[in-house]
């Protein structure tokens, strides 16, 4: 069995997602690649497809969004991602217990006497043939039930339900109260299930080689064991420095280790840093841990495509103002490179401010 090496994987996980060269692929089809793309946070959709592709705009995303293309909901690991409608479609059920779990340590004790299947029975009458704000639909529902917490009140229905939160929140620069609809009627086809090894070989496709503990960590999935036993026959097998197996689908062929990376500014919460239970094809344990603080997934730096330093980008619009703070885990080897790709960082987020980029090393 053929053993890879931790630049192996590295390169094959920057080849697939996009980060050794930027891809002309239609925005649309990315998102596609990419499975689901985080978005916890209002504008790192937008920086992660803009790291990946040629060209890339703004409204190319928002048109997605506004067109019903892609959806915004609770998908992978019971947070907020973008995904294609139809693949939302499945995903969504597949994750269904996931998001389950992920509400009941959040809300369990205070719901424990709560009747979950009236409460999702209700809020989908409230919901059915309009939009709602989280806040509205949480209000609406204390008035059948008052007393109860109303932050645990929408929260559940959000689990519960298969919701998804229309534009224009989420679109660029726009933030505010979470809108809920019904994701059957916003998308305009039911939702339906399917097994797992159809999101193992997309995961693959987008993240491999990989393990079904960087499956299970990517996905919120657990005991995938079964599932990857049953396509073994049918995928790559190798195993890493370590010994532990990966999988990667068959006849997909792994790029050159030796193979130039180009500096490269991943958001929050980026897949690539979110994919794998083992991230040292990526970091250190100790760079890990000043990237994954808690449940934030900082902005990182990608130098010969291994994580280099986290950044920060604070834009004020007011007074024409965008800086980018970027702190090193060790001296650059090429500045020129970082500063050319922080200028167009720069140029796509905050195109008629005035600039500034600070580079410092950490202690």
């Amino acid at each position: 069995m053929r053993i890879l090496d931790r630049r192996t994987l590295n390169r094959a996980a920057l080849e697939r997602q996009l980060l050794l060269k930027r891809s002309p692929m239609p925005a649309r089809d990315a998102v596609a690649r990419l499975v689901a793309i985080q978005a916890q946070e209002i504008n790192m959709p937008y920086f992660g497809l803009w790291t990946r592709l040629a060209g890339f705009r703004q409204r190319e995303l928002t048109d997605l969004m506004t067109g019903r293309s892609v959806v915004r909901g609770s998908i992978l690991r019971g947070t907020q991602h973008m995904a294609l409608a139809e693949d939302y479609l499945w995903l969504r059920p597949l994750m269904h217990d996931s998001i389950l779990r992920g509400r009941q340590a959040a809300f369990g004790r205070v719901t424990k006497d709560w009747d979950l299947d009236e409460l999702a029975a209700e809020a989908r009458r409230l919901l059915n043939g309009r939009t709602l704000t989280r806040p509205e639909l949480a209000r609406n529902l204390t008035e059948l039930w008052p007393g109860r917490d109303r932050q645990a009140l929408g929260w559940s229905a959000q689990a519960l339900l298969p919701i998804v939160h229309p534009p224009p929140s989420g679109t660029w620069n726009t933030g505010g109260a979470t809108p809920f609809a019904l994701a059957e009627e916003w998308i305009g086809k039911p939702l339906h299930d399917t097994a797992p090894g159809r999101l193992i070989r997309r995961y693959l496709a987008a993240f491999g080689p990989a393990s079904v503990k960087d499956f299970q960590m990517w996905s919120g999935l657990r005991r995938m064991d079964a599932a990857f036993a049953e396509l073994r026959p049918t995928l790559e097998v190798y195993k890493d420095e370590n010994g532990v197996e990966l999988f990667d689908l068959p006849d997909t062929p792994l790029p050159d280790p030796g193979a130039p990376a180009p500096v490269r500014f991943l958001p929050y919460f980026d897949n690539l840093i979110l994919a794998y239970a083992d991230r040292t094809r990526l970091m250190t344990d100790e760079q890990r841990k000043a990237v994954c603080v808690g449940a934030t997934t900082n902005p990182t730096l990608l130098i010969d495509g291994r994580v280099h330093g986290i950044w920060t980008l604070k834009h004020d619009r007011k007074a024409g103002r965008a800086d980018l703070t970027i702190d090193l885990f060790a001296p650059l080897p090429d500045e020129q490179a970082v500063e050319d790709e922080a200028a167009r960082l720069l140029g796509f987020a905050a195109p008629d401010a005035v600039h500034t980029v600070r580079a410092t090393l950490k202690p």
